[in-house]
């Protein structure tokens, strides 16, 4: 089976005050990420005890990497101060999927 979408997976520690960082991340990363060429969803998800993840999901692999590389510059240059560098950064087909 070929898969028709990727997703990239992000997974951040130590977040402090979650809805101050979704706030940021939906007012300056959202429309960055969304722009990107391939962009099809993306998941902000609270896991409880000061650890997020996201999940962006794109039309091709090339997409979904070169989205990684992106995210951790921007986090790094406009949320260092309420979330630290991705702890965990994955990507890969998706296999199945029902919306």
């Amino acid at each position: 089976m070929k898969s028709k979408m990727f997703a990239t997976v992000r997974r951040y520690e130590g977040v402090s005050d979650p809805e101050i960082t979704s706030k940021k991340v939906d007012e300056i990363f959202v429309p960055l990420i969304s722009a990107l060429p391939g962009f099809t969803e993306y998941f902000w998800i609270d896991l409880g005890g000061g650890a997020m993840m996201s999940i962006t999901v794109f039309k091709t692999i090339t997409e979904a990497i070169e989205a990684n590389k992106k995210a951790s510059v921007w986090v790094k240059e406009h949320l260092g101060s309420v979330l630290a560098p991705s702890i965990r950064t994955e990507a890969g087909p998706i296999f199945l999927h029902k919306g």
